[in-house]
Parts: C-alpha cells; structure tokens; sequence
C-alpha cells in the first residue's frame, strides 16, 4: 500500500491518519537501502522445480556495490538478506500449499 492510497482510505472512511501506520515509500529509506532494493531485482534468481525458490546469486553483489558506489556494505546487505528471506519463506508457503492441494485432489 502507497501513503497516497492510505491516506485516501482514511479520508474516505473519515478517520484521521495514524503516523504510526503510514507505509513508507521508497524514498523514505536510506539510499543504500534504496540501492540494494533496486539491485535486488537484478539479481538471478535460483529456483528448482520440485524445492521452489532458493534465494538470489549474489556472485554479483560486489561488482554492483563498486558500480553503485554502496556506503554502507552492511546496510546494503542487511536489506538484501531480508529481502531475499522474505521470498523464500513465500516460495516455501506456496510449495506446502501446492502440495496440500494435490494431496487432497489425489
């Protein structure tokens, strides 16, 4: 959710805006945080058929950190480990669901 379209859901429903709840964009974040968001979705990905997503190749993680010009490496790395542990946990959630579905099917 953008806070353009929290703050139209609060105005619509006539609630006063919560800061706490206000979703960051992008630009709110540090810039070596930016940059790993944006260098994660350039690195590949490594998946197998019957295990689903294993996480990203970082082989060319210090390549992009030089060009990028990344400050803060462990910032930078923070970010994309968290990223990418987030895509795995989802890619394990949906794996588990398939097969449920196919337990139950057969």
């Amino acid at each position: 959710m953008t806070k353009e379209r929290y703050f139209e859901i609060c105005s619509q429903m006539g609630e006063e805006p919560n800061p706490d709840r206000v979703p960051p964009d992008v630009e709110d974040f540090p810039l070596d945080v930016q940059r790993a968001l944006i260098l994660f979705n350039k690195l590949g990905d490594r998946v197998l058929p019957d295990i689903g997503y294993l996480g990203k190749d970082y082989s060319q993680v210090p390549t992009l950190m030089e060009v990028y010009e990344v400050e803060d490496k462990k910032l930078f790395l923070e970010a994309l480990l968290r990223l990418d542990a987030r895509l795995i946990e989802k890619s394990q959630a949906e794996m588990k669901a398939a097969r449920e579905r196919l337990k139950k099917s057969g």
